[in-house]
């Protein structure tokens, strides 16, 4: 197996526990990982205005006994402005080797060495829903949208259709969630992702003129790193990723509606020493979900076999039970 390293953007607030419950997981379930875990983590200067590091010394500590490794970055494109943009920017501050990408809201819940990754060959997370590009009634066709933006950079654009998809179904055209992606040289992802990046936002399309592009910009571009860097979607040799070896899970109550027993099961297994909890008793949402224990509650609503088509109606039953949180 490829040694890599994994890559995650830390900051307070949020980002900090994830980022906790993220290097617990790797440590529980990769004890013998053979990488580094790497907390890029933004400064104060260039873009971010305030200081967005973490100043909690002893979550630092407890970060820093769990081998992970903080990986301080001036963030000069993005900042503030779109705190997504972290990402984007953050890879370039990395070691020349292989790397897989996390974000901090993501639990390690298997055997990374059973993940046939193939570096050399990226691609990133179809846990997505269609959420850009939302085409006009009077056009441009979403086809036409996604088409200018490979004309923009010199790439190619047919070898990325899905054609067992209709033509102006959205998932006919590669879009990917960016919560997790992985390449070879770190170098040469950011220096593409960055540019692109760049230039969408700068200098659009005339065909994506009068789309919104944020939150997007991270997920609107990577499907433009990943083809020029000779990638495209995930095989089955991926299946772990996004299955049985990790879990994007977003919100810790969407994990309890939705995610398999053995999600849940590293979720409390990390969060019960007394050590975490005398941490973690300040972050509300594992304070109440896991601590108080409406996690279970919000898990007798669902079945895990049927569960609702889209997210939004997991959300709604949630808020009506007042079990909603971010």
């Amino acid at each position: 197996m490829t040694k890599f390293n994994i890559l995650a953007v830390v900051q307070s607030g949020r980002l900090q526990y994830e980022a906790l419950l993220l290097a617990a997981s790797l440590r529980a379930s990769n004890p013998d990982f053979q990488g580094k875990l790497f907390l890029a983590e933004p400064q104060q200067g260039g873009k971010w205005q305030r200081n967005p590091a973490v100043t909690d010394l002893a979550l630092r500590d407890a970060l820093l006994a769990l081998g992970a490794e903080f990986l301080p970055f001036e963030a000069q494109v993005f900042g503030q402005d779109y705190p997504h943009g972290n990402k984007i920017e953050a890879i370039a501050a990395l070691p020349e080797e292989p790397f897989l990408f996390l974000d901090t809201d993501t639990l390690i819940t298997g055997d990374l060495a059973t993940v046939g990754f193939d570096f050399t060959r990226p691609s990133a997370s179809m846990r997505r829903e269609g959420t850009w590009p939302i085409p006009d009634l009077y056009g441009p066709e979403i086809g036409e949208i996604w088409q200018s933006l490979y004309d923009k950079f010199g790439l190619s654009f047919a070898p990325t259709l899905d054609l067992s998809q209709p033509e102006g179904y959205w998932q006919r055209y590669m879009y990917f969630n960016a919560g997790w992606f992985f390449h070879a040289s770190p170098r040469a992802f950011a220096t593409r992702f960055i540019g692109y990046a760049m230039a969408l936002r700068d200098q659009p399309t005339t065909a994506m003129i009068g789309q919104e592009i944020y939150p997007w910009l991270d997920q609107i571009t990577l499907p433009l790193v990943i083809h020029a860097l000779g990638g495209g979607r995930p095989g089955p040799e991926l299946a772990g990723l996004d299955g049985a070896v990790t879990c994007h899970y977003r919100t810790l109550p969407l994990l309890y509606a939705r995610e398999s027993d053995r999600v849940t099961e590293v979720l409390e297994q990390i969060c019960a020493p007394k050590e975490m909890r005398r941490i973690l008793r300040d972050f509300e949402p594992v304070k109440l979900m896991v601590y108080q224990n409406r996690g279970k509650k919000a898990r007798a609503l669902f079945d895990r076999d049927d569960l609702p088509r889209r997210e939004r109606a997991i959300r709604f039953v949630l808020k009506r039970e007042g079990l909603w949180l971010r």
